[in-house]
């Protein structure tokens, strides 16, 4: 990473306010702070298909007021973009609503059923990758013929990694918590087991492989070793594996994802994955769905939870203040390499302005996007984004919301 890279890129006090003064707008202090345009590469905006959990123009509206200024959308969608005909819908619903650029995923499988391999060489030049996030691809054949097909294709596998053989009903973390509060839970060989599977088939094939929202310290190492022997191989995690675990859970839907909340131990070795740079960048698998889906509590809930809003605070109270991250190592991981791996360009007007000592306290009441499940509500964090500019234009402000 050479060190210039952000040169020009953080400017404080006076330079800091001339952006929002042109625009009309003031900062709360001399100390804002221009970031780069966060790229999230694992974002659920629902639509078609489930507009009553989030729409396209509600989840870029989140995304900028994160400070996000590209997203990528995954393909559990109705219908699933596994052709041409059915991501042309997608499409134009997000030429017509987006806020910032949306990216669209193309399903591995039709109807991301693990049965027979989409329409691959006709959706690549259209979307960013491949992936049947969501589920994991069981079939090893399919997976293989899916590597083979991408490489041709010079597109990246996206692996949501889980063997459906391993999950026996769980919900949670097979961990202290669950076998103290009776609940079923979901061992990290599953996760895990898969990933090294995938390791094994992009021996095989030479495939470029992304492994999606990382969770188990084993997941770490094996992708560590991968590097190690020269594959092509990259994997992202997400901010609640980084600053909680299963310890932090409450009998509260809010607290229920897909992967769980693992063990302590996993948590730190992934903050050392992303130290020692195993881990490429920080993606959000933001996944709304709405209230009655999240009231059920860990067992009857919904997976899934938000989190283009939260991000950036939450990683920064928790990892930069303290001294674990460097502010700059964060923007890395959150706008640098994500658009890097996956082929995204950053223009130099696309930035956001935020207040880093603003302190507040998450209110998912306040949220942009029609989801509300978090397990940051109630915590006081640090960093409020003041305005984005995507391609020139600000697209969200503190003052007016989304643009």
């Amino acid at each position: 990473m050479a060190e210039n890279r952000y040169i020009g890129t953080f400017l404080r006090n006076a330079k800091g306010r001339a952006p929002l003064a042109k625009a009309g707008i003031l900062p709360p202090s001399d100390h804002c702070t221009i970031i780069p345009g966060f790229c999230d590469v694992h974002v659920h905006l629902r639509e078609p298909g489930f507009s009553y959990k989030e729409t396209i123009a509600s989840g870029t509206a989140a995304a900028a007021r994160g400070g996000y200024t590209a997203v990528c959308a995954m393909p559990n969608l109705n219908p699933v973009p596994d052709n041409l005909e059915h991501l042309a819908m997608q499409e134009a619903m997000i030429a017509a609503q987006a806020r910032v650029p949306v990216c669209p995923y193309g399903a591995i499988s039709v109807g991301e059923r693990g049965e027979q391999l989409a329409d691959l060489e006709g959706l690549a030049p259209r979307v960013v990758a491949f992936s049947d996030d969501g589920r994991g691809v069981q079939n090893d054949d399919l997976m293989r013929e899916a590597m083979r097909e991408a490489k041709r294709l010079h597109k990246l596998i996206a692996a949501h990694c889980e063997d459906n053989r391993l999950l026996h009903g769980g919900y949670i973390h097979d961990g202290a918590y669950a076998r103290a509060n009776g609940h079923a839970g979901i061992c990290s060989e599953s996760e895990w087991g898969q990933i090294r599977r995938d390791l094994d088939l992009v021996r095989e094939t030479g495939c470029a492989y992304h492994v999606c929202h990382i969770s188990t310290k084993e997941s770490v190492a094996l992708i560590r070793q991968a590097k190690r022997e020269g594959l092509d191989v990259s994997c992202e995690t997400a901010p609640h594996y980084l600053v909680l675990d299963e310890t932090d859970l409450k009998e509260d839907g809010r607290f229920k994802m897909n992967p769980p909340l693992r063990s302590p131990e996993d948590r730190e070795a992934l903050i050392e994955g992303l130290l020692d740079g195993t881990i490429d960048m920080i993606a959000t698998d933001h996944a709304p769905h709405s209230a009655e889906e999240k009231a059920k509590g860990l067992r009857g809930s919904a997976f899934g939870i938000v989190g283009l809003e939260t991000a950036f605070p939450v990683l920064y109270t928790r990892l930069v203040v303290p001294g674990v991250l460097p502010l700059e190592k964060l923007v890395d991981l959150l706008a640098y390499r994500p658009r890097e791996r996956f082929g995204i360009s950053l223009a130099e007007n696309d930035y956001a302005v935020w207040d880093l000592d603003a302190a507040y306290t998450v209110d998912p009441d306040t949220f942009l996007s029609k989801g509300r499940a978090t397990p940051f509500a109630g915590m006081t964090v640090r960093g409020r984004c003041l305005m984005t500019v995507c391609n020139g234009k600000p697209v969200y402000t503190a003052e007016d919301g989304a643009i």
